[in-house]
C-alpha cells in the first residue's frame, strides 16, 4: 500500500541574520536538511510567513532574529495563523519572551528565583540595594535598547515599557534546553564576559528542578524552549530569560550523539503537533 503524502512544513527562518557570537544560518541549514528526512520542508523569512501560510500543515518558527526588527510583520503572521487555525511551533500561548518581558515582573512578583524586576517607578523600592541597575525594555531583545546606570531609575512615561534590575554579580551563566516538558542538554558559559563560548554542562537534579518549575509555569504542550540563568556569588541560580520563541540552540556546542537525540526529539515533537 503507498504511503500518504508527507507532512508540509513551512520553516521561518533569516538566514542572513547576524547575532553576535552565533552563526544562526549554521543551525537552520543543519536542522532543514534533517527535517527534510521526515517533512516535505520549505523556508522563508518571517517578513514573509503571514502570506505563505496557507498550505502548510504546520508552521515552525526557528532562527528568525528579534521579533522587534519585524513587528508588523509578526503581529501580522500570528493574526493570520490564527484565523487559518494553524499548527505553529512553538504554538502561540507562551507565556515567556514570545509575549514579552512582563512575565519577569510576574515571577518575581511571585517570588519565583529570578533576578528581580520592576516595571513601574512606584515600585522601584523594592529592587535590592546593587552597585549598579539595568533597564531594558519590555519587547527588547539581544540586548537592544539596554542600559546601565548607578541608580535605579524609571521616568513615569516609560511605565509598564520598560523594566528595571539589579547588576547581578555573577560566576557564569548557563541555559537549559527542553523539547516539550523533556531536558535535552544544558551548556554554560564560563566566563561572563563571553556569553556564547559554551561548554556543555552536567545539570545536577537542583538544577533540573529549577529549570522545570519555569517550563511548568509556561504550560507549552510542545515546543522548544530555552531557560537561561545565572549562578550568582553565593551558589543561587537566577532565571534571567525563558526563551520559547525562537530559542537559539547552540547545536554546534554539544557533542553527535547529543544533537541527534534532540533532532530525533525534535522530529517526535513535531509529528505529534500534527496529531
Amino acid at each position: 500500500m503507498p504511503a500518504g503524502p508527507r507532512p508540509s512544513v513551512l520553516l521561518v527562518t533569516d538566514l542572513a541574520y547576524e547575532a553576535r557570537g552565533r552563526r544562526y544560518c549554521d543551525e537552520d541549514i543543519h536542522l532543514t536538511s534533517r527535517l527534510r528526512e521526515d517533512f516535505d520542508i520549505a523556508l522563508c523569512h518571517p517578513r514573509d510567513a503571514a502570506a505563505l501560510l496557507e498550505g502548510f500543515d504546520a508552521v515552525v518558527v526557528r532562527n528568525s532574529g528579534p521579533v522587534l526588527h519585524y513587528q508588523e510583520a509578526y503581529d501580522a503572521f500570528c493574526a493570520r495563523a490564527r484565523e487559518l487555525g494553524t499548527r505553529v511551533y512553538n504554538p502561540l500561548t507562551g507565556r515567556g519572551d514570545m509575549a514579552g518581558k512582563q512575565y519577569l515582573v510576574e515571577l518575581s512578583r511571585a517570588g519565583y528565583p529570578v533576578i528581580p524586576t520592576v516595571d513601574r517607578s512606584a515600585d522601584l523600592g523594592l529592587l535590592p540595594d546593587a552597585e549598579g541597575y539595568v533597564i531594558k525594555p519590555k519587547l527588547g531583545a539581544d540586548s537592544v535598547g539596554l542600559q546601565f546606570v548607578r541608580n535605579p531609575e524609571l521616568p513615569p512615561e516609560a511605565d509598564g515599557t520598560q523594566l528595571v534590575q539589579p547588576r547581578i554579580d555573577f560566576r557564569y551563566e548557563v541555559s537549559f534546553y527542553f523539547v516539550d516538558h523533556d531536558f535535552q542538554y544544558a551548556l554554560n558559559a564560563p566566563h561572563p564576559d563571553q556569553r556564547w563560548v559554551l561548554e556543555p554542562y552536567g545539570a545536577s537534579a537542583a538544577d533540573l528542578a529549577f529549570a522545570r518549575a519555569f517550563i511548568d509555569w509556561n504550560t507549552l504542550d510542545h515546543g522548544i524552549q530555552r531557560v537561561d540563568a545565572c549562578r550568582t556569588a553565593g551558589g543561587e541560580l537566577l532565571l534571567v530569560e525563558l526563551e520559547d520563541l525562537n530559542p537559539y540552540l547552540s547545536l554546534d556546542r554539544v557533542g553527535e550523539p547529543v544533537r541527534e537525540a534532540f533532532v530525533a526529539r525534535m522530529k517526535t515533537s513535531l509529528t505529534d503537533l500534527l496529531g
